[in-house]
C-alpha cells in the first residue's frame, strides 16, 4: 500500500516548487546535455514530455495514496459494495438490507424521513415507521438506492466544502433522473441504472475532497467553454481522471456490470439501445448531461441545452419536450428530498428550479409539497431522535411502537401481495425496535433434521446466532420446551435468577451466555408446535412489560402465526 506523501497533509502540492520536481528538472538536465553530441532535434520535447508525465505519475499515486490511507474510505468502499451486491429476488437480501440499515441509527432515520417525504411517499399517504415498510412500499431497489446516496454523502461530505456538497448533488441528481426513466424501461433489474449513477462523477467528488484547488482550475477552465472535461483533466492532471476512478471503484469491488455502465462510446446522436447495457450506458449518460438544467436557476426550459439533449438522446430514449420536462420536474423534487433528508442543505437553502410558463402551475404545487415535506421531517426527527429509555435499552413508548407494527403487518397481509419473509422480517423489525433487544430470531421446526432450527434474525451478530441457534425436537425439561408444550409466553427480565438459570438449556448458555433479559414467545397452532420467537437484551429489563404491552406482543404472534399457516 502506498504511503500518504507529507504534501497531503499540507494540502495541495507546488508542483512549482515541489523538491521533487527539482530532481526531477535536474534529471531532465542531465538527459538533455547527454545526448547534446547525437544532434536530435527532438530533445526539448523529450524532456517537457518527461517532467509532464513523472509529475502525472506523482500526482496521480498521491491521490491513491491519500483515498488508501484514510480510514473512513475503505470501509465506505466495502459497504458501498456489499448493498451493491444484495439482489431483489434473493429473501436473505432483503433481510441482509433491512439489518445493514437498521444497524446504523442515523442511516436508518435518513432512510425513513426519505421514505415519508413528498417525491418518495406511497398512494396510501400513511407515515412509513419501518424499513421492511420502506422496503415493501417503496421497493427493495428504491430503498438500496437510497441507503447507497446516504452511505456516499455521509462517507465524503465531512469536508463541508462548497464544491464537494456540488458534486454529490450531482451525483444524487444524476441518479433521479435514472430512476425516473427505469421505471418505464422495457429491461429487466432497470432500477440498478440509478445505483451505478451515482459513481458517474466519483473521480471529481474525489478530487473535490482530496485535491479542491485542481478540481477548482479544471471547472474553471471548463466552464470558459474552450475545453471538454476531459482535455480538461488531461491539461491540469496529466491523466485521465475517469480511468483514475475505475481504478478506485475496483478496489472498492464495485460489480464490473456497473463501471461498464458509466463509459460509452461518443455519438452525435444516439440510436435505440439494443441491450440493457447499452440502454443503461445511454441512461447514465444522459442523466449526466441533463443536471445542469436541475440544477440551473436561470436558464428556462426551452434553452438550447434542452434542445440538444432531444436531439441526441430523444429518438433513443423515447423522449420529447413534454416527457422532458416532466422528467427534469420530478427528478428536481426528488433531488431536494434528498437534500433536505441527508443533511446536503437546510430548509433556509432550497434553490428555486425555474422552469418555462407553461409549468408555472406545477411549480406552485411543488412549492406546497415542499413545505408539507419539510413538515413531516421536522416531525419525524423529532420522533426518532427523542425515544426515551429505560437502562435496558427498552423504549418507555414501546406499547406505541408495537400497535404502529400491528398496523403495518395488518396493512401488508391485506395487500395480499406480500412474501411471508416480507411479513416475518416486519414482525422481527416491530419487536427489535419496540422492545429495544440485542438479538431476535424466529425458530421453526425442521422435521428432516430433528431440530428446531433458527430461519429469520436481526440484530447484533444474527448470521453468526442463527446459523448456531438449534436444538433437539426431542422433548425436554428446559424453558424452550416447556413454554411450547404449555403455550405459554415467557418474558424473563433477569436471566441470572437462580431457577431461571437452571431452566435454560446447555446450547443457550453456550451461545448466549450474555443474555440477561428475554423473552420466549411459542408458535403453536391447533396443539402442533411450529417453533418459536426468541429475543434478548444484555441488560436486565426490572420494568417488565405492562399488560397493553403483553396484549400488543401476543396479537402481533398470532399474524406471524396466521401467516406461516396461510402461506
Amino acid at each position: 500500500m502506498l504511503r500518504c506523501r507529507s504534501s497531503l497533509i499540507t494540502g495541495l502540492p507546488d508542483l512549482n516548487s515541489n523538491g521533487h520536481d527539482i530532481i526531477v528538472t535536474m534529471v531532465a538536465t542531465l538527459n538533455f546535455a547527454e545526448n547534446l553530441s547525437s544532434g536530435t532535434s527532438s530533445n526539448s520535447e523529450m524532456i517537457e514530455n518527461e517532467i509532464h508525465s513523472d509529475r502525472a505519475n506523482t500526482l496521480e499515486d498521491d491521490l491513491l495514496a491519500a483515498i488508501r490511507s484514510d480510514q473512513g474510505l475503505p470501509a465506505l468502499g466495502a459497504s458501498i459494495a456489499q448493498i451493491i451486491h444484495l439482489s431483489s429476488s434473493d429473501d436473505e437480501s432483503i433481510r441482509k438490507l433491512t439489518y445493514f440499515v437498521l444497524s446504523d441509527v442515523s442511516l436508518t432515520q435518513k432512510i425513513l424521513r426519505l421514505s415519508n417525504s413528498v417525491s418518495f411517499r406511497t398512494a396510501s399517504n400513511k407515515a412509513i415507521t419501518s424499513v421492511s415498510k420502506a422496503i415493501f412500499l417503496l421497493g427493495f431497489n428504491t430503498v438500496k438506492t437510497c441507503a447507497l446516496a446516504v452511505l456516499l454523502v455521509d462517507g465524503l461530505s465531512e469536508k463541508k466544502a462548497k464544491h464537494v456538497r456540488h458534486e454529490l448533488i450531482y451525483a444524487l441528481a444524476t441518479s433521479m433522473i435514472c430512476r425516473e426513466l427505469a421505471r418505464r424501461s422495457r429491461f429487466s433489474d432497470a432500477e440498478e441504472v440509478a445505483v451505478a449513477a451515482l459513481f458517474k462523477n466519483i473521480g471529481r467528488l474525489l478530487l473535490a475532497v482530496y485535491y479542491p484547488e485542481l478540481y477548482q482550475k479544471i471547472t474553471a477552465l471548463i466552464q470558459q467553454g474552450s475545453q471538454t472535461p476531459s482535455q480538461a483533466y488531461r491539461q491540469i492532471l496529466r491523466f485521465d481522471l475517469d480511468n483514475f476512478a475505475e481504478k478506485v471503484m475496483q478496489e472498492w469491488e464495485i460489480p464490473k456490470r456497473i463501471i461498464n455502465t458509466l463509459t460509452i462510446r461518443p455519438v452525435d446522436i444516439f440510436q435505440p439501445p439494443k441491450s440493457r447495457l447499452e440502454w443503461m450506458q445511454q441512461v447514465v449518460e444522459f442523466s449526466h448531461k441533463t443536471v445542469p438544467l436541475i440544477l440551473s436557476q436561470e436558464q428556462p426550459f426551452n434553452t438550447k441545452p434542452a434542445n440538444t439533449l432531444l436531439d441526441r438522446f430523444g429518438k433513443a430514449l423515447d423522449l420529447n419536450k413534454v416527457k422532458l420536462n416532466a422528467l427534469i420536474t420530478h427528478a428536481a423534487n426528488e433531488t431536494k428530498a434528498f437534500e433536505i433528508n441527508v443533511g446536503l442543505s437546510s430548509p433556509d437553502q432550497n434553490r428555486e428550479i425555474r422552469r418555462s410558463p407553461e409549468t408555472l402551475e406545477l411549480n406552485l404545487e411543488t412549492e406546497e409539497h415542499l413545505l408539507k415535506e419539510l413538515a413531516f421531517a421536522f416531525e419525524q426527527n423529532e420522533e426518532t431522535t427523542d425515544i426515551q429509555r429505560y437502562p435496558s435499552g427498552k423504549p418507555y413508548n414501546a406499547a406505541k411502537l408495537l400497535l404502529t407494527g400491528i398496523q403495518d403487518a395488518t396493512e401488508i397481509m391485506a395487500s395480499g401481495r406480500y412474501q411471508l419473509s416480507d411479513l416475518i422480517t416486519l414482525v422481527l423489525e416491530t419487536f427489535y425496535n419496540s422492545l429495544g433487544f440485542r438479538f431476535i430470531t424466529l425458530c421453526l421446526r425442521d422435521q428432516e433434521r430433528g431440530l428446531y432450527r433458527a430461519r429469520s434474525s436481526l440484530g447484533s451478530n444474527y448470521l453468526g446466532f442463527q446459523k448456531a441457534f438449534t436444538f433437539p425436537l426431542a422433548a425436554s425439561t428446559d424453558l424452550f420446551h416447556l413454554a411450547m408444550k404449555q403455550n405459554v409466553d415467557l418474558i424473563i427480565s433477569d436471566a441470572s435468577i437462580g431457577k431461571v438459570r437452571n431452566l435454560q438449556p446447555q446450547w443457550h448458555l453456550d451461545l448466549l451466555p450474555d443474555a440477561r433479559s428475554f423473552i420466549v414467545l411459542p408458535l403453536v397452532l391447533n396443539e402442533k408446535r411450529i417453533g418459536l420467537l426468541y429475543a434478548d437484551r444484555l441488560l436486565e429489563a426490572p420494568e417488565g412489560i405492562s399488560s397493553e404491552e403483553m396484549r400488543l406482543i401476543k396479537t402481533l404472534k398470532a399474524q406471524v402465526i396466521t401467516a406461516l399457516h396461510t402461506r
